[in-house]
């Protein structure tokens, strides 16, 4: 018995076709790969940046912040109280856990701010009335600027900090 070369025999039909299938799966595949790989390096080349609200942001004109009143800036997270001596900011994150305070005004209460969340009370001027808050509320910076109020999150003030309008 003679050993035949079967590489120089013809491919029959069903081979050629089997051959073509894998060709054709084997270059999806990696082409699917190229086009991942592509994708992926234009996303890296993008910036990957997290927007976060300014640190300073204008309020508004003194005069339209009635004596007595609180003005709530909850996308700041800051209120703004026009007091008898003048006008502070005050961060509303509580100083506990970090939870947002509340303004409360109800009637035969004590006016001032309190952490729904963990009972700490506050009176309009940050200071701790009760509950676990170990120190008052950060009070922050108040400018004006071009007329307007101007407050700045990033910078804090003592306690007894008050703009005189």
């Amino acid at each position: 018995m003679s050993l035949t070369d079967d590489l120089n025999e013809p491919l029959s039909d069903a081979e050629v076709t089997r051959r073509k299938l894998l060709l054709a799966l084997g270059g999806g595949a990696l082409a699917a790969a190229g086009l991942g790989a592509a994708i992926t390096t234009l996303e890296y080349m993008k910036p990957n940046v997290l927007f976060e609200p300014a640190t300073r942001f204008p309020v508004g004109r003194p005069e339209e912040i009635a004596p007595g009143s609180v003005l709530a800036l909850p996308r700041q997270k800051v209120y703004v109280v026009r007091g008898p001596a003048g006008i502070y900011a005050m961060s509303s994150v509580c100083t506990h856990l970090g939870c947002i305070i509340q303004h409360r005004r109800a009637a035969g209460q004590k006016e001032g701010f309190f952490c729904p969340c963990h009972g700490s009370a506050f009176d309009l001027e940050g200071k701790v009335v009760g509950g676990p808050a170990p120190r008052p509320l950060d009070r922050l910076d108040v400018k004006i600027e071009g007329g307007k109020l101007v407050v700045d999150t990033q910078k804090k003030v003592p306690p007894t900090t008050v703009l005189e309008v």
